[in-house]
């Protein structure tokens, strides 16, 4: 199907580019910013993609974290562009993704506790809570946002870096923990396929405590503008 080849290809480039996103300095200039051009994009034809193909094998967590990745790369992208940190209509155009996403979520968990295994489509309901949980939380970042109106620099790359860096956990997750039966066969069931997905939450806790709360190696306070190694709350 052209539509599972589009969105395996764009999965690829999107793993790629994010990776060179997340190794690159200098946010907003250089090798950043076009590994997050290509990464914005890829993301997004891979996140449309997985919705669509859904319809073929209906999969509720899927469709969910594909509703969800795609608002958690538009609003991250969002705040990069938006220097001044005010509240605009880009921002609030995604809002009725994060409850659409959180619905769906939770929808596919209380449909779960419904059954006798607590399982729907073969997920557990806590899968579904966990993933729901999360897009509520970033759902009540957002309307935080409206009610304050504006961000800070720092509030705002640490918006840019979180969503950015959990929509490719959720990617990199996806891949080898989710698909682990058909791509990675072989490897069934190893631990070594966690890696990906410990890494890249290790390195957004890492740059969220810098960014938000800590000081730099120099004393320093955190940057309020660019320089952060990678994608800003």
């Amino acid at each position: 199907m052209p539509l599972l080849v589009l969105h395996i290809a764009s999965g690829f480039v999107a793993l790629l580019s994010g990776l060179v996103a997340m190794s690159s300095r200098k946010a907003g200039t250089g090798r950043h910013a076009q590994a997050g051009n290509y990464y914005y994009l890829s993301m997004s034809l891979m996140t449309v993609s997985a919705a669509i193909l859904t319809l073929w094998e209906p999969d509720r967590l899927t469709l969910g974290a594909a509703i969800w990745t795609f608002y958690l790369v538009h609003t991250s992208r969002s705040a990069a562009l938006n220097r001044s940190g005010q509240v605009d209509a880009s921002w609030r155009w995604t809002l009725p993704l994060g409850m659409l996403a959180t619905a769906v979520f939770m929808h596919g968990g209380w449909v779960a506790l419904s059954e006798p295994k607590q399982e729907f489509q073969g997920m557990s309901a806590v899968a579904f809570f966990v993933f729901g949980s999360g897009a509520l939380l970033s759902l009540l970042f957002d309307l935080s946002l409206f009610w304050r109106a504006r961000l800070t620099q720092r509030q705002r790359i640490a918006r840019h870096l979180w969503r950015m860096v959990a929509a490719y956990f959720l990617a990199v997750t996806s891949l080898f923990l989710g698909q682990q039966d058909d791509v990675f066969p072989f490897m069934a069931g190893s631990p070594v396929l966690l890696l990906p997905s410990i890494f890249t939450l290790v390195f957004l806790i890492f740059w969220i405590v810098r960014v938000r709360f800590a000081r730099n190696w120099l004393g320093a306070t955190a940057p309020r503008t660019g320089g952060v190694a990678a994608v800003g709350n």
